[in-house]
């Protein structure tokens, strides 16, 4: 485990105070490397409080340049970027929070042919991309490569968290076992309902991390912040799925997750 300089000991300070946390906790993050895939809106809060936290290393991958409707969500971005390439902004403001934390930024979404690539050097996985198409590759490729992947999704006033661990629960596409034919890539967003669920987000990664606390495991937390009531809800894994399930293989080669999994 990587020691503590004294500045990070005086940056972190606050944090190790938590009880389990400490300075072997710190320790663990900061030889942790995180992917997150799509770094908008929930992605891009996920991003933000891993590196005020001290995460050593995060992989990130966002394709397109930075349009005036990402503005109201998208907290790495500034207006006198509209134009530019978004990755550009995001590992910027990045490393001017923390420049302890190496940040490596593809400017490119998950697809199939890619995802192994981009994932290969991470320990923990962060799905918050839009498309069914890049949540359902990072799923197979996490339980392929053994990857915990923490998923999180969110629709208007509406969000969820979950987290899958290859070999004891579940996968994404136990829930979803193809791409809904009726999801599209624009819908109501407000900034505040992304970046609840990408702190939560964040705190299951800090978790994985560290040992602290329990991670979402079989369970997912469902929120409605229109009435702010939050559920917790057991899943299960299907039998026959073919990514976690006794038929895998077939498949296994591995929602900005603003959309709540239908």
């Amino acid at each position: 485990m990587s020691e503590l300089t004294d500045e990070e000991r005086a940056i972190y300070e606050w944090q190790m105070w938590v009880p389990g946390m400490g300075e072997t906790g710190q320790g663990r993050l900061k030889d942790t490397t995180v992917f997150i895939s799509r770094v908008g809106g929930l992605g891009g809060v996920v991003a933000l409080e891993l590196a005020a936290a001290g995460v050593g290393r995060l992989i990130l991958a966002h394709a397109g340049n930075l349009k005036a409707s990402d503005l109201n969500r998208q907290l790495l971005q500034t207006h006198d970027h509209l134009g530019k390439p978004r990755i550009e902004s995001i590992e910027r403001r990045l490393r001017e929070l923390n420049p302890r934390c190496e940040v490596i930024g593809f400017g490119e979404n998950v697809r199939e042919d890619n995802v192994r690539r981009l994932v290969e050097g991470a320990d923990l996985l962060v799905d918050a991309a839009p498309m069914f198409e890049e949540r359902l590759a990072l799923n197979r490729a996490a339980f392929a490569l053994g990857k915990p992947l923490v998923e999180c999704a969110m629709y208007a006033l509406t969000a969820q968290i979950t987290t899958f661990l290859p070999g004891r629960t579940g996968c994404l596409e136990c829930q979803v076992p193809e791409v809904p034919a009726d999801w599209k890539r624009q819908f109501p967003v407000f900034g505040a309902v992304s970046g609840t669920v990408g702190c939560l987000g964040a705190m299951e990664v800090i978790k994985l991390a560290t040992g602290l606390g329990e991670p979402l495991a079989d369970t997912m937390l469902t929120m409605d912040l229109a009435t702010m009531r939050f559920r917790r809800v057991a899943m299960q894994r299907r039998p026959d799925c073919a990514v976690c399930g006794e038929g895998r293989g077939s498949r296994a080669t591995g929602h900005e997750g603003e959309g709540v999994a239908k």
